[in-house]
């Protein structure tokens, strides 16, 4: 399982605490006519900020942080925006979208990440012996990575397709903001079974939009708590919580003990 084991090298850190949607106001206030009336300098990748009408009421606060004041640039615009940038980061408009562009990036690489950590550590090692090569798994049954080591396991010749798949796509992502009208920060165009419900509903764009970032923010935490936890514990996450990747064998485990005590 070496392409997983690689994608788990990046760990992710949160760019910022914007999610990936289109930038549109899916509030009650907001009209088609307004939508229909954004359009896209040319000087600029991504849309210019949509006026809010007066009957728009946007919170003052921080929804995530009650005592701060909302972000100017946050105005619940994008899916998952609770007005959290206690930083500041997002200084402009710009600032902004290139946040949620990295972050929806390092959100689809950890939840792919995710999976493939602890599914590197249940099959890596049948994998290899079917094929007639060495695992890449540690002593501990732990994946290559920054904390475990490793690294140098992983075929050369693999890492260079890696990276030119990876700067494939970035540069794909890089031409369509250049040239599609209306560009939205990580919008690949890639939906090949067509789950992505059409332009005309949008709530259900927005219902998904919103379900993407919070699966890829606890991804983030998810795989940064994966390398921690082994690089302190020195023991597999399989090996060490086996109850959340291998149920039936613990259950027939402990069905076992339990009819031997009997």
């Amino acid at each position: 399982m070496k392409t997983t084991t690689i994608l788990l090298t990046s760990l992710a850190g949160i760019q910022s605490s914007e999610a990936f949607s289109p930038l549109q106001l899916q509030n009650a206030g907001t009209t088609a006519s307004q939508l229909a009336a954004s359009t896209v300098p040319e000087n600029n990748f991504y849309q210019e900020e949509l006026e809010l009408e007066p009957t728009v009421d946007l919170p003052k606060n921080s929804q995530s942080i009650p005592f701060l004041a909302r972000p100017k640039h946050l105005r619940q615009e994008l899916a998952g925006d609770v007005g959290f940038d206690p930083l500041n980061f997002s200084k402009n408009r710009d600032l902004l979208m290139e946040y949620r562009e990295a972050e929806i990036k390092h959100s689809r690489l950890a939840m792919l990440a995710a999976v493939g950590w602890p599914v590197s550590e249940l099959y890596d090692v049948k994998i290899a012996e079917m094929m007639n090569k060495e695992p890449i798994l540690d002593a501990a049954d732990r994946v290559p990575s920054l904390f475990n080591g490793g690294m140098e396991k992983v075929n050369p010749v693999w890492w260079g397709f890696c990276l030119g798949l990876t700067a494939a796509i970035d540069l794909y992502g890089v031409s369509r903001a250049r040239t599609v009208k209306g560009y939205i920060p990580g919008d690949l165009n890639f939906d090949p079974l067509g789950l992505y419900p059409s332009e005309d509903d949008h709530e259900g764009r927005m219902k998904m939009q919103l379900a993407e970032i919070k699966h890829g923010r606890l991804a983030m935490i998810a795989v940064t708590g994966f390398s921690v936890q082994e690089f302190v514990t020195g023991i597999g996450i399989v090996d060490e919580t086996p109850l959340f990747f291998k149920p039936l064998e613990v259950m027939e485990e402990v069905l076992e003990e339990v009819v031997n005590t009997v």
